[in-house]
């Protein structure tokens, strides 16, 4: 008998433990993410109602002047003018997913990014010799999804038309030979040049005395890719130093093999002169440490994002509700975003050191 009471109570204590690992139960919300995600509660959500909800608010009212297009967000933008209550306005009207990978895990990758201050002049000389270059005039963007629908995902070809045909466009390297391209202003560092357009926006101080704004307009076509990554495979740089300023000393230092290197990333920006500061892929002016560079497949535009993750460099707990409202060519995934931090050195430190594990859960709204 006393052994039967044994084997009695070892079946009732793994019968319990299995019993409350219940299988995560994830879904997907057709239309609006082609993430898996997990239905939670506001109250699950670490830090939420510790965070400043009422600067979230304005944020997002903000970023409804250009989110209130999408039907998404009409209804929402709308009632969001007549609520004074930042955290009530939150919980009644939206319903917090977190985001999952496809294996069920929660945790994904965030990166930072910044809006760099570059020093350059209207007339090319031999100090400012590095030109800005608006969209190029001879290159069109390829759309043949009418025709076939299955090329709807190639929504970035960009070609020109060379002896009747169309042909890919020009790379990196072979935009930095010409001279026949439209230049906004030049810059006195090639390595600055390029990772301005790696962050997609930034501001040139001219030799006039004048401060002007630059933002993205087009990309040449070709995908991007990570300088940082080819270095860590060389070995010429440590995990620990593979931040933007760890890649920076690096080419100061190796001026010989900048050009090799650089020509790495085929992908090219151009630029257009903006009126405003630092603007996202939604068409607002960029909130410091309020908006987020997203995956679009995976968080629409103007979506409510509520971030847990940690600084990189200060090492500080980062909780806190955010806005969807840029896009970036290595954003890509599930959970996967950058964190705008704003302009200045301090925003080049934290940003450029920037990579941490964290949490995303988007706020949908309920109507």
């Amino acid at each position: 008998m006393k052994s039967l009471s044994v084997i009695t109570l070892l079946f009732i204590i793994l019968f319990t433990g299995c019993s409350q690992k219940e299988p995560i139960k994830l879904e997907t919300l057709n239309g609006i993410s082609k993430a898996k995600v997990k239905k939670i509660d506001f109250k699950d959500i670490d830090g939420f109602y510790e965070d400043d909800l009422s600067l979230a608010f304005e944020v997002f009212k903000k970023d409804c002047i250009r989110a209130k297009r999408y039907d998404l967000f009409k209804g929402i933008c709308a009632k969001a003018e007549n609520f004074s209550n930042p955290a009530q306005f939150f919980s009644e009207n939206f319903t917090p997913y977190e985001l999952h990978n496809e294996n069920g895990t929660n945790n994904g990758l965030i990166t930072g990014y910044y809006e760099p201050l570059l020093q350059g002049s209207r007339i090319k000389n031999d100090k400012y010799k590095y030109p800005i270059y608006k969209t190029p005039k001879d290159m069109y963007k390829i759309d043949l999804s009418a025709a076939y629908p299955e090329l709807k995902k190639y929504n970035r070809l960009r070609g020109k038309i060379v002896n009747g045909k169309i042909v890919a466009y020009d790379d990196r390297e072979q935009l930095n030979k010409r001279d026949d391209l439209e230049p906004i202003v030049y810059v006195d560092d090639k390595i600055d040049l390029f990772f301005l357009q790696i962050q997609g926006s930034g501001k040139v101080a001219l030799d006039t005395g004048e401060t002007i704004n630059v933002g993205y307009a087009n990309q040449n076509g070709h995908k991007y890719f990570a300088i940082g990554r080819a270095l860590l495979k060389e070995g010429v740089l440590k995990k620990t130093g593979a931040s933007l300023q760890g890649i920076k000393k690096y080419l100061k230092q190796n001026p010989h093999r900048v050009e090799e290197i650089l020509n790495k990333n085929r992908s090219y920006i151009f630029f257009v002169e903006n009126k405003k500061s630092a603007t996202g892929a939604l068409g607002t002016e960029l909130t410091a440490g309020r908006n987020l560079a997203v995956d679009r497949k995976y968080i629409p535009l103007g979506m409510p994002v509520f971030i847990n993750t940690k600084s990189s460099v200060s090492k500080e707990k980062i909780d806190r509700l955010m806005v969807a409202a840029d896009v970036g060519g290595a954003i890509k995934g599930q959970i996967r975003a950058d964190f705008f931090f704003g302009n200045g050195s301090d925003a080049e430190l934290q940003a450029g050191g920037m990579k941490s594990p964290g949490k995303l859960t988007i706020l949908v709204p309920n109507e």
